[in-house]
């Protein structure tokens, strides 16, 4: 049986160029879902909408830097405008830096991080959650913010401080927005992954000195289930987090870590 669980439904997506953002955008047009994709990137994202190019009518994107308050003020603007509405959204767009001790990171890449990890965070939903208040006021329907967080949000992640301070930042801002908007009609979860194989992880495992392959397996050696996730694991957590079917989970923060955090 076909599922239409979203279908109709008006997502945005930021960080839609690649990985979980990419994947994820492709499962919810599956399904019926109009979307508003977004990427820093503005040549890749033109590569994650080119498979949407005789539908267009359903799929628009914006590029910018979610870093920026007007990037959130304007892909909301921009839902609005084209479709009328804002159901869901995964705020899925982040970057890490490069592993190094706290007393030796670059204050400057520290600020970057935690400017797009979690401030990003915080004006995507900021601008989001009006557009989704007056959704359900109008028509009943709920809406779904999903956050993506990571297990270093929820664990210490010794040589990623900054990285893991934002990601902790994203889960107190997931929980927070659900309390406060839990009879609003809007549900606010956070997804955190563990080590997945995206083209971030990848790129960084090419650029350690112990080599990709060796780097792979001191990266994984200490998850359970000793190996990575792929995009599709994730992406299915972030499918059930946004379902209608899963109407009375608010307020988590998810883990898809291989049983990394069971320690």
């Amino acid at each position: 049986m076909e599922n239409t669980d979203f279908l109709g439904k008006t997502i945005l997506v930021s960080g839609a160029g690649r990985g979980f953002g990419k994947h994820s955008a492709k499962c919810f047009f599956e399904q019926g879902a109009n979307l508003v994709l977004t990427d820093f990137n503005e040549e890749m994202l033109e590569k994650a909408l080119a498979p949407y190019s005789d539908h267009r009518d359903r799929v628009v994107g914006i590029s910018g830097d979610i870093g920026l308050e007007d990037t959130s003020i304007k892909s909301v603007n921009l839902a609005n405008e084209t479709f009328g509405a804002l159901d869901i959204a995964v705020n899925n767009a982040g970057i890490v830096h490069h592993q190094a001790r706290l007393d030796t990171l670059d204050s400057k890449i520290a600020e970057n991080v935690i400017q797009v990890d979690l401030l990003g965070v915080f004006y995507a939903m900021k601008h989001q959650l009006p557009l989704m208040m007056k959704r359900h006021q109008d028509t009943g329907a709920q809406c779904n913010i999903v956050n993506i967080a990571s297990a270093a949000g929820i664990m210490g992640s010794p040589m990623l401080s900054a990285y893991a301070a934002a990601k902790h930042g994203v889960i107190g801002l997931t929980r927070s927005a659900a309390l406060e908007y839990a009879r609003k009609g809007i549900r606010v979860n956070a997804i955190c992954p563990a080590f997945a194989d995206t083209d971030m992880a990848r790129n960084a495992l090419q650029e350690s000195h112990h080599g990709p392959e060796e780097a792979e397996r001191r990266l994984v050696a200490g998850v359970p289930l000793n190996r990575l996730a792929t995009v599709d694991e994730v992406v299915q957590a972030i499918l059930w987090a946004c379902s209608p079917r899963n109407s009375f989970c608010t307020g988590q923060a998810l883990s898809i870590d291989g049983g990394l955090s069971s320690f």
